[in-house]
């Protein structure tokens, strides 16, 4: 029997114990769990007795020197950094929530030490493995739109009252374990509001069917009610080569509508147009040359889970030749724009990547 995959878990919050922690036991013949790191020790020592971690520590160095394959870092993304360096040096692969860092110098340092040292980083972008993404990029091809023009992003989702700190519902179950709501309220720890918590992932998505890299961006923000992060964005993008582009982002409140996300994507291009709606599951390119594709996909083909990164990073770790569809220099170009993004807030101005 072939020697199983050492995992370990930086920052088991919430989102660790709901979506990567399961779904790496979904592959337990192949995993082995051998160390987990939060703060809290109480709730520390439950969530290594629930998931049966052979050891846990508070400082996530001790996790490291178990020698391990595959590293999680699910901490706030303030901590991303210094713990995912510190995890590809150690020797292991890593999975790193989104967004990749707060500074886009750490991200892109994280993409070179990566490279120099052989290792895979999947950044934990759950939308890129779902059929849309995966048959946009199939639809995109060598030809795509052709030059591209114009891009429209739009994303909305259930987090008001996360992002307000009026409560934790939209963090998932809490029920054995404290949650610090500074993860996503203190801008110190999370870098903003809702353009690092959610826009994040459809900037990813974006920008990795098209291949684009953000020249300069203006930025908007809103807090209303006094909130203590921006609930909603809107930002416009010279694209390198000269496109533009347009996001907006939106948190609504929790009880609006279904956990479905408003997720869609439009490029306009020299040669043609693509329409990307996740909320509708519609996938639709139109070019010059006369193609005019329509892809049939299956039912709630856009309904967010984060299993295919998990098992990405796995399946590389193992040294299968599977398809990375969120590199960390895709996490990089995300936060390229959200630097600049927060930087226009602050100043007013329009603020040029890197």
């Amino acid at each position: 029997m072939a020697r199983k995959i050492r995992v370990g878990v930086i920052g088991a919050g919430v989102w660790a114990q709901i979506s990567h922690i399961p779904s790496l036991l979904k592959r337990a013949d192949e995993v082995e769990l051998v160390g987990v790191c939060r703060k809290g020790a109480d709730e520390l020592e439950r969530i290594a007795a629930k998931f049966g971690f052979a050891m846990h520590s508070e400082d996530y160095r001790d996790v490291l020197a178990q020698g391990l394959d595959y590293c999680v870092v699910s901490s706030p993304v303030g901590f991303h950094y210094e713990q995912g360096l510190a995890a590809l040096e150690s020797g292991a692969h890593v999975l790193m929530e989104k967004p990749v860092t707060i500074d886009p110098a750490q991200a892109w340092a994280l993409t070179d030490a990566a490279a120099r040292l052989g290792k895979h980083v999947v950044v934990a972008f759950g939308w890129n493995y779902l059929p849309t993404f995966v048959e946009a990029r199939k639809l995109w091809g060598d030809k795509g739109v052709g030059r591209i023009e114009h891009v429209m992003i739009h994303m909305a989702s259930g987090t008001r009252e996360l992002l307000d700190g009026s409560s934790l519902y939209s963090a998932g179950p809490t029920d054995d374990v404290v949650v610090d709501t500074r993860t996503w309220t203190d801008p110190a720890i999370s870098g903003g509001g809702y353009g690092q918590a959610q826009l994040t992932h459809i900037l990813g998505w974006a920008l990795g069917v098209t291949g684009l890299r953000a020249e300069s961006v203006f930025a908007l923000g809103s807090q209303p009610s006094g909130a203590p992060v921006e609930l909603h964005d809107s930002y416009s993008i010279r694209f390198e080569g000269g496109g533009t582009g347009s996001v907006s982002g939106a948190s609504f409140h929790s009880g609006c509508q279904s956990d479905r996300h408003q997720y869609e994507i439009r490029v306009f291009g020299s040669e043609g147009q693509l329409h990307a709606d996740l909320e509708r599951d519609r996938l639709w390119l139109w070019r010059t040359d006369g193609t005019d594709v329509e892809v049939s996909l299956p039912r709630n083909a856009g309904a967010y889970h984060c299993q295919g990164p998990i098992d990405t990073l796995l399946d590389l770790a193992l040294g299968k030749p599977v398809p990375n569809h969120s590199p960390i220099e895709l996490g990089a170009r995300t936060v390229d724009v959200l630097s600049a993004a927060y930087r226009s807030i602050g100043s007013g101005r329009l603020e040029r990547v890197g």
